[in-house]
């Protein structure tokens, strides 16, 4: 498939990347790209056709919304749902004209039929071999259509008092808690009086300075609990409720991104199925323990973690908890950066020594694409050529000539990339090569990314492993990786770092 067609059915879905079994036939794979990219061509010329409708009867407001439905998707960026999507148009005023019904009532039914569309590709493509594409045209349903049962159900939400809520969300408030966005999930009744500054401890309400000092370091500090997290925190009980609330958003979108990482063929096929969603898989809860300060932080790691002191945050695999800190040095990166260790690692049987030998840059650089993780609207958006880490992977390749091939990187274990003297620099070169397997040609390695991931993690990789899920050879992937960099140009700003 050219690349054209490859980015057209990128804009088609809103991506979210599983692993299609590699055995599948190409003509048919392709075929179903095919469906996807004239689903999305008719559906553009019938909006534009609505927009042009618009203009001629003076809705310029509406007109203006139809014609940027489809919205100006980057192709270096890759976006995945934010979950649970709602359907923020504004209703129409009781005194709306003719021509706004008329609009109204055309661009829902436009919207309704394109998700029921790709739901039905969906289907099709599911029993075609093609998963990966059948949750991307799922999602994008969703996003036509973001009361669409069916695909509620299948992901994991169901109504509950008119509003979609995960089984988890549903069993808390079936348990009389409700969710309140600065004190977390908390029993209905305590609403009021937690707004007033009272909190409910031992058996008794007390006040919000008392029950400061009962927390008031780490050992008795709050437990904060979320659908996927607990965290204990001594920064307060607000904070810890912020906290989780990033980590479920980085969560959900790993999940989307990651699937195949975790579940096997047969358990993507049946979510995709409609089949056993509530009880298909069930992770652990990640432990996440969250300093006042760095030196609370550091006087009490110590101990147990040498050179404490020259982290901002880290994840411990043998305690499986990863620590951070509020106050100055804080990094929120650092934080997407460590969480994402923590789901690789905790989402799944891993080996003992992941990426000891071999293909360490990939735990790495994944961890790093997972820091440009932002919300925007209805999406978490991930990725693009002016993230951080790509403007200093643009600036090592271009500036500096900086670049270890693939054939000598993959070879490279874990030690041997930490104790390189130019550590920093093939960071950012991890970096630029995760985010080229990711968005290159339309995302055409995408998938044999999630493949490899899956098999360093497993301990079944070898420094082959992505030449021969990519098909393509290590110096191919070399010239590919040059000509994707030096088509960003060099970015302005010169890294000194």
């Amino acid at each position: 498939m050219d690349r054209l067609l490859r980015q057209t059915v990128w804009y088609a879905t809103l991506t979210v990347v599983l692993v299609a079994p590699l055995h599948r036939e190409a003509l048919r794979a392709d075929d179903f790209d095919q469906q996807a990219a004239h689903l999305l061509d008719n559906y553009a010329q019938q909006l534009q056709q609505l927009s042009t409708w618009c203009s001629e009867h003076g809705l310029t407001e509406q007109a203006q919304i139809t014609r940027n439905w489809l919205g100006d998707r980057k192709p270096d960026q890759l976006l995945v749902a934010a979950l649970p999507l709602q359907d923020t148009r504004p209703q129409l005023p009781a005194d709306a004209s003719a021509d706004l019904k008329q609009w109204d009532a055309r661009f829902s039914q436009l919207r309704g039929q394109q998700a029921d569309a790709l739901e039905a590709l969906a289907r099709s493509a599911t029993h075609g071999g093609r998963p990966s594409l059948a949750f991307d045209l799922l999602i994008a349903a969703l996003h036509e259509n973001p009361d669409h049962e069916a695909i509620r159900r299948l992901l994991g939400y169901s109504r509950y008092h008119g509003q979609w809520h995960t089984y988890w969300e549903i069993a808390q408030l079936r348990s009389g808690r409700v969710w309140h966005e600065r004190f977390g999930w908390i029993p209905k009744a305590w609403v009021r009086r937690y707004e007033q500054g009272q909190r409910f401890a031992s058996g008794r309400w007390i006040t919000a300075e008392q029950d400061a000092r009962l927390h008031h370091d780490i050992r008795s500090g709050w437990d904060i609990e979320t659908e996927h997290y607990i965290i204990r925190t001594d920064v307060g009980l607000e904070a810890g409720v912020a906290l989780g609330q990033k980590l479920e958003r980085l969560y959900h979108a790993w999940w989307q991104l990651f699937l195949r990482y975790f579940a096997t063929e047969e358990q993507v096929m049946a979510l995709l199925d409609g089949r056993a969603r509530d009880t298909w898989i069930r992770l652990p809860r990640h432990k996440i323990v969250y300093f006042r300060d760095r030196d609370e932080y550091n006087q009490t790691l110590r101990p147990a973690v040498p050179n404490i002191e020259i982290s901002i945050g880290f994840y411990q695999q043998s305690t499986r908890c990863a620590y951070f800190f509020a106050g100055e040095g804080y990094d929120e990166r650092t934080l997407l950066h460590e969480a994402t260790h923590q789901l690789f690692h905790e989402s799944r049987t891993v080996a003992p020594d992941v990426a000891g030998q071999a293909n360490f840059w990939i735990v790495e650089g994944i961890a790093m694409y997972m820091e440009s993780l932002r919300q925007e609207s209805d999406y978490c958006v991930l990725g693009g050529l002016d993230d951080l880490r790509m403007i200093a992977a643009r600036y090592r390749l271009l500036h500096d000539d900086f670049y270890v091939p693939l054939a000598q990187l993959t070879k490279m274990g874990r030690q041997q990339i930490q104790a390189d003297p130019q550590i920093a620099t093939l960071y950012s070169q991890c970096a630029g090569l995760t985010h080229f397997l990711i968005t290159h040609d339309g995302g055409r390695y995408r998938d044999a990314l999630v493949t490899y991931l899956r098999d360093v993690y497993s301990g079944r990789d070898g420094a082959d492993t992505l030449a021969r899920l990519t098909n393509t050879t290590y110096p191919d992937l070399d010239r590919q990786y040059r000509d994707f960099i030096t088509a960003a140009g060099l970015p302005k700003l010169d890294l000194k770092q």
